[in-house]
């Protein structure tokens, strides 16, 4: 049976932060050419040299110039003006492929690679990056979003496919919920766990992880499987007393704990109230105690 080889393609990286260099050096690894990639920062550079050994760090304008794709892996407020100032210059003209990685950000900032004759692509991988050479392999199974102009949608699966992730499509419009979604997610679960090993630590507790990993393993587990249904703890038996011990001894830590403790904990009061799966008599004591409480 004849078998037909991958077009090789030439990548060009703008911005070798921890996305950029990440990607760049899964593209070459699928095979494709690395061209050329730009770098300012010490740390850039540094991860340039790491993962893309041997490519050459040229400006923006050159590594545009030189490629056929162009992966513009910059910060999501810098993407618009950077592709309408490298259009200024003539840059898009002779048609590339132009790819930008952001969450929220969608095909409008790449408008004038459409009006150039090029194609537009958001791939948005869902996971976190450290700019190491590990993600490489992190990206292997992941989801990644896909959007893609009239007419790019299969080059688009395919650069999806050979990052090593899993291709979804996801509309233009519905990109700032999905990254609302995405971010509150992982973020604010960061900030949660930051706080909760903060308040280990006031108690002695310094090594959190060991008792922290196993519970939120376990909880994020059950959350995924189940939902809401998975919820234990004092809200869904409605001790009201347990969580005003809570806030009293919170008094006086460090109010991001204590804003987010209780508006969490209203949350999630609600969303249990909603399913009936709390003591009914419960329900209106809860969401006294944990009222928005008015400033003087």
């Amino acid at each position: 049976m004849t078998q037909f080889a991958r077009p090789t393609l030439r990548v060009g990286v703008v911005g070798a932060g921890r996305v950029g260099s990440v990607l760049g050096a899964a593209l070459r690894q699928a095979g494709h050419e690395i061209v050329a990639v730009s770098a300012v920062s010490a740390e850039s550079l540094e991860r340039a040299e790491t993962l893309l050994p041997g490519v050459p760090v040229r400006d923006v304008d050159q590594v545009v110039a030189s490629a056929d794709v162009v992966l513009l892996t910059v910060p999501d407020d810098a993407i618009g003006p950077l592709v309408s100032g490298l259009a200024a210059q003539g840059a898009w003209e002779g048609g590339r492929l132009a790819i930008h990685t952001s969450g929220f950000r969608g095909l409008d900032v790449l408008q004038p690679v459409l009006d150039a004759g090029g194609d537009a692509v958001v791939l948005h991988p869902v996971m976190t990056f450290t700019g190491s050479a590990e993600d490489v392999g992190r990206i292997t199974g992941a989801p990644i979003a896909v959007t893609a102009s009239m007419g790019a949608d299969l080059v688009a699966d395919a650069l999806a496919l050979d990052l090593g992730g899993e291709p979804f499509r996801l509309a233009d419009e519905d990109r700032a919920l999905y990254h609302a979604a995405l971010s509150h997610a992982a973020n604010h679960l960061t900030t949660i766990v930051a706080q909760a090993a903060q308040l280990l630590r006031e108690i002695g507790v310094d090594a959190s992880d060991l008792l922290l990993r196993p519970l939120l393993d376990a909880a994020l587990e059950n959350a995924l499987q189940r939902g809401d249904r998975a919820l234990t703890g004092p809200i869904a038996r409605g001790d009201v007393g347990t969580i005003a011990a809570h806030l009293d001894a919170l008094a006086g830590r460090p109010e991001d704990i204590v804003s987010a403790y209780r508006a969490l904990a209203l949350a999630t009061t609600q969303r249990t109230a909603a399913r009936h799966a709390m003591p009914a008599e419960s329900v209106q004591p809860m969401l006294d105690l944990l009222a928005p409480k008015e400033k003087p």
